[in-house]
């Protein structure tokens, strides 16, 4: 930058102002100091899953009991991942999140947690081996694509929904290649199929191949293979 007349109003030179541990500290919690912040979490995000194996990211509701059919469905899922040779990533919380990671877990899988700072839910769950809490939500999302190789979705809300537009918004654009998005149940996500099919799709939208980009099931099997293959072809491809 170049500063000149009035905008040259510093007293002091930047070296002074860094070493002068005196005065207010409002500048943490400026925009430049921020981008640091993100960068260090990028940095530590990446180092942290670096030598992940192939995984899979399970999404879901954190409001979902125990005693709930879709939290031991769930639970299957990771299980099943687990035996598969996956990886099961999923938001690190409770209900759906923490049965996917207790699956993985006790199947011998690796289980990992990817934490939100929030004001309303607690750290990561007691099944996760490998977990980090991040600050921001667009860096954890990069986190969930770039080492997943599919997602799949339980019923859940808006923060499943998110993770769900965003996932199939990369694949239709083609960010991301062979990533096939599993919706298990298919009585919760009728619905909103429907809609897409009738509204999204009927209105010209979406294109007729776009629908193809989900998966509903309600077997657990089902949603293995699925993830399966296209985790094959990805292999034929590289």
């Amino acid at each position: 930058m170049v500063l000149r007349g009035e905008q040259r109003n510093q007293a002091s030179t930047t070296d002074q102002r860094l070493l002068d541990s005196r005065g207010p500290s409002d500048w943490v919690h400026t925009d430049p100091w921020r981008v640091l912040r993100i960068q260090a979490e990028f940095v530590e995000g990446f180092g942290a899953l670096a030598s992940l194996p192939r995984a899979v990211s399970v999404f879901g509701s954190a409001r979902t009991k125990p005693e709930d059919p879709h939290y031991g469905q769930a639970q299957q899922i990771g299980a099943a991942l687990a035996k598969e040779g996956f990886a099961v990533i999923t938001g690190g919380g409770p209900g759906i999140m923490e049965a996917a990671n207790k699956g993985a877990k006790e199947a011998g899988g690796l289980s990992v947690g990817l934490g939100i700072e929030l004001p309303f839910e607690q750290g990561l769950n007691h099944y996760v081996d490998l977990g980090i809490n991040f600050r921001y939500f667009f860096t954890r999302k990069t986190m969930f694509v770039k080492y997943s190789q599919a997602y799949i979705c339980l019923p859940g809300g808006f923060g499943t929904l998110d993770e769900l537009f965003e996932a199939l918004t990369l694949v239709q654009t083609k960010k991301v290649t062979k990533f096939p998005v599993v919706l298990f149940g298919s009585e919760y996500w009728g619905g909103l199929m429907e809609w897409i099919r009738s509204s999204v799709a009927g209105a010209g939208n979406v294109s007729a191949p776009d629908l193809d980009l989900l998966h509903v099931t309600d077997d657990v099997d089902d949603a293995i293979r699925v993830v399966h293959d296209a985790y094959a072809a990805w292999q034929a491809a590289h």
